[in-house]
């Protein structure tokens, strides 16, 4: 298994997880932090949203950190980068053009 494969496989695991934590945020205080309701779970509402709200900025860090390192592992193996067309041409011989056959001069008869 590539360098490469490995970073696909981790980029997929962060972005699963970070669509996890932002859907259970809610723009107008709602989501998790509304349903827990007591501050004797989780530290809290207020803590829930702290570690939401730096969960999701860690989560999309470790995302760009890995994407980028990720472009820099991938050696373009995948990409064919020979043109098989340039290579064909250049080995062909060269065609000579076609000619007309010459024309004879036959003798008029009268």
């Amino acid at each position: 298994m590539s360098t490469f494969s490995i970073f696909l496989v981790l980029i997929t695991i962060v972005c699963f997880l970070l669509i996890v934590v932002i859907m259970v945020q809610n723009p107008k205080g709602g989501g998790l932090s509304s349903t827990i309701g007591g501050s004797q779970m989780l530290g809290g509402v207020q803590k829930t949203t702290d570690f939401l709200d730096k969960s999701t900025w860690t989560l999309a860090t470790i995302l760009i950190a890995l994407i980028l390192l990720s472009s820099l592992s991938f050696t373009g193996t995948l990409s064919d980068t020979d043109s098989k067309i340039i290579d064909n041409t250049e080995t062909a011989a060269p065609v000579a053009p076609a000619t007309a056959a010459p024309v004879q001069n036959l003798p008029v008869t009268e």
